[in-house]
């Protein structure tokens, strides 16, 4: 699993600009498979996606964020080795 930290670089009305098509992208990982669950930092700071695949396609998705390319938010991947989960989020142990 990996836990995918953005920060924002640029100030929330730039975030803003670039809204729409950053989550054009988090719904296409989500179809892909890849996004499990995703949110704002509070305070708003960036956000966080907790996302399950191979390393180096996530981090070509990664660099194909619209956040990324316009350069708003940089991403800080962990990955995660889950050993124990609550039922049914036995999915995260990939």
């Amino acid at each position: 699993m990996f836990i995918l930290s953005l920060t924002y670089l640029k100030p929330n009305d730039e975030a803003d600009r670039y809204m729409e098509p950053h989550m054009a992208w988090v719904k296409e990982g989500y179809a892909k498979g890849w996004f499990l669950a995703s949110g704002r930092k509070i305070p708003r700071t960036g956000g966080v996606i907790l996302a399950i695949g191979d390393r180096a396609a996530i981090e070509a998705y990664v660099a194909a964020d619209p956040f990324t390319i316009h350069g708003v938010a940089a991403y800080d991947i962990t990955e995660l080795a889950v050993t124990t989960t609550a039922e049914g989020l036995e999915i995260l142990k990939r």
